[in-house]
């Protein structure tokens, strides 16, 4: 039964969540450190677990991937997507985010694809494709390529918090699952902005700009490239490196056998994660004259640790008052959950517009759908829906698009919500939900 105090704490939960968003950045695990000292100290609740498992596994995947950066071997893959940017121009809008989307599987953090958008904007200019098309949807996909990496935290805690609910699943078969959806997600989104807007000979708006010289110099008469760079032996080395990671993690994954083994029990994904990525971030500084200051200092392993104390707040608030209130939330979500088990996704995206982290939405929201009594399959099935943080356009990766885009057609609308992200990102998370929930069906 619902109770008042119930509904003032869920405010409370809310409200923190809600005002560290505008903040932003690392105001979002601290000021739901506020409504963390309100629900024990002021309400008496006990205090849940913090996410400790997955923060250390962030701690070492953006410490390699911040590493690799340091040493030049982001240039080279930057320099790599560029190339076949460049050598298929008038396919853009579908081979944009194709990049930025393997770019995330491969460092498992979307914040590495700053770099790449200003090119995907200079090459549809000079192409005369309208940017927004290209720009809108590879901003989703740099964001959407989070659930299908293997050392994503989203994904790594998915696997983890389903193992301990009796849902034996491995990264593989997440990976088997999220990769093809989300590719069809993108795909779809990419197919609907192919003809978006007016093209940029009929736009108005954009004819009225170029007739100012200092505008029609502004969009027209700087180059973004990536290609004057001289990229180091080292560099790529170090990318060869963190491939060979990436892969031994998988194979690990996918076979546990191989793994070391003490009283019966071999050792947790987890902790092969944490412990081949920080090794392969020391190899990269002895063998590839990467310098830690530089990774430290880096966008990589900033936005590594901003996502680390996110999490640590966010996923210790809910988890607080989620598991002192599990059997009422039984009781009340019960029925709908038996009936129409799917619709923990729009819970899930809902969650996910508040707290613009989708490692933060597994963490938080998967013990509770558990709970529920939701079958592993389905929540497989429902996981690209934990992306919904583009509909309020306030995510870096959408703000720094929109300034990449020197045409002013990639934009946030007046009305706020009437922004270039909100169609692609909502084409892309129901194709990529349904796909996975068909595909997951399937397989399990």
């Amino acid at each position: 039964m619902i109770t008042l105090s119930m509904i003032i704490q869920l405010c409370i939960v809310l409200g923190a969540l809600w005002v560290g968003s505008r903040y932003g950045s690392l105001a979002l695990g601290a000021i739901s450190g506020i409504g963390l000292a309100l629900l024990v100290f002021g309400f008496g609740l006990k205090p849940g677990n913090p996410p400790t498992d997955v923060i250390y596994i962030i701690i070492a995947a953006v410490t390699c991937a911040g590493i690799m950066q340091a040493s030049g071997g982001m240039d080279w893959l930057i320099q790599i997507a560029e190339k076949m940017l460049r050598k298929h121009p008038d396919r853009i809008t579908f081979l944009a985010p194709l990049c930025t989307f393997f770019l995330t599987v491969l460092v498992g953090t979307g914040h590495v694809v700053y770099t790449l958008m200003p090119i995907i904007c200079d090459i549809a200019l000079k192409k005369g494709i309208r940017p927004e098309r290209p720009c809108g949807v590879a901003s989703i996909a740099s964001q959407v390529g989070i659930t299908c990496s293997p050392i994503a935290a989203a994904v790594v805690a998915f696997v983890t918090i389903s193992n301990e609910n009796g849902f034996d699943i491995t990264i593989p078969q997440v990976l088997m699952v999220s990769i093809p959806a989300c590719l069809c997600g993108l795909m779809a989104a990419a197919a609907a902005s192919f003809h978006r807007g007016l093209d940029l000979d009929k736009d108005p708006q954009f004819q009225a700009r170029l007739k100012d010289p200092e505008q029609y110099n502004y969009i027209y008469g700087n180059s973004a490239t990536s290609l004057d760079k001289e990229i180091a032996r080292e560099s790529k080395e170090a990318v060869f490196i963190f491939l060979l990671a990436l892969l031994v993690i998988v194979m690990f994954a996918a076979f546990p056998s191989l793994l070391p083994s003490w009283d019966g029990k071999p050792l947790k994904m987890n902790l092969v994660i944490q412990i081949v990525m920080i090794s392969a971030a020391a190899l990269m500084i002895i063998f590839c004259k990467a310098q830690p200051k530089k990774a430290v200092a880096g966008p990589v392993w900033q936005s590594g640790m901003v996502a680390v104390v996110a999490i640590y707040g966010i996923a210790w608030l809910a988890d607080t008052y989620f598991s002192n209130y599990l059997d009422e939330m039984k009781v009340m979500l019960a029925d709908v959950v038996a009936s129409y088990p799917w619709s923990i996704a729009l819970v899930f995206f809902l969650v996910s517009v508040l707290i613009n982290s989708q490692g933060a939405v597994v963490v938080a929201m998967l013990p509770l759908a558990y709970s529920l009594g939701i079958a592993g399959p389905v929540l497989l099935g429902v996981l690209p829906s934990v992306y919904g943080y583009f509909f309020i356009p306030n995510y870096p990766s959408d703000i720094a698009t929109v300034n990449f885009d020197r045409s002013g057609t990639t934009v946030i609308g007046k009305y706020l919500l009437n922004h270039s992200f909100m169609m692609p990102g909502l084409i892309c998370v129901f194709t990529s939900t349904i796909v996975a929930y068909i595909l997951s069906s399937i397989i399990f």
